[in-house]
């Protein structure tokens, strides 16, 4: 009878002391915060010669490799559509941002870019056109899935991404572009993509170059069909 009288004593005084719980309380709560990011991409703005200030002309918004990202803008003009600026057959306003060093091609940045230039200068939204390689290939995917009615014609070189995402392209004019000798992006990417387009039931051209490695733009680049097919397209 003491012993017992002793346990209880031992409990009531624990109890006092907070020492005890006879069960643990469960609160469902929700915590919110807000974080901000600043991206900084320099970017190449060229305009064609002698347009007219109130005629609204196409944009060709080019995107990069891996190798020109950093903060010296010239090498932007390493690779792409930059040589043929000078022909006839180029009457766009070019736009070619450069990605920071050690970042991938954020589709959210790119997209206010974009607007910005839009608001600025006289861009046709119907002739609004995309293309990149390698990670720009990449990058050229995953921002036309992001807003796929906004672009009149996409065309990624030597590019991959989420084949889910090219299923939102159906109805989009999709050029693309690999070398089946590709060892950095191997062909298997841009096929998984155009499969699943086709897949989804759009109809994109892909141009598979025998025997070419990684370096499958310039031939693309500096083939004038290439942008006979591009600014033929509208949205």
């Amino acid at each position: 009878m003491k012993k017992n009288i002793g346990i209880a004593l031992c409990f009531a005084l624990l109890a006092l002391l907070g020492l005890t719980s006879t069960f643990a309380e469960e609160m469902e709560k929700t915590f919110s915060t807000s974080i901000t990011t600043t991206y900084e991409y320099d970017y190449w703005l060229i305009l064609p010669d002698d347009s007219d200030p109130a005629e609204k002309l196409p944009l060709v918004l080019f995107l990069h490799g891996a190798g020109e990202r950093g903060n010296y803008l010239p090498k932007v003009k390493k690779h792409g559509p930059f040589s043929m600026l000078e022909q006839d057959g180029f009457k766009a306003i070019l736009v070619a941002p450069q990605c920071p060093k050690d970042q991938w091609w954020n589709p959210e940045v790119l997209s206010k870019l974009l607007t910005q230039v839009e608001q600025n200068y006289p861009v046709d939204p119907d002739r609004v056109y995309l293309t990149g390689l390698s990670m720009g290939g990449y990058g050229s995917w995953a921002l036309a899935a992001m807003e796929p009615d906004r672009f009149a014609a996409v065309a990624p070189i030597c590019g991959g991404g989420n084949p889910e995402d090219a299923k939102k392209l159906v109805g989009v004019p999709v050029w693309a572009f690999h070398g089946d000798a590709d060892k950095v992006v191997p062909l298997e990417k841009g096929q998984a993509m155009v499969n699943s387009l086709e897949e989804a039931g759009g109809n994109p051209k892909f141009t598979i170059y025998p025997e070419v490695g990684h370096n499958s733009w310039t031939q693309t680049y500096d083939d004038p069909a290439f942008y006979e097919w591009m600014f033929a397209q509208t949205r």
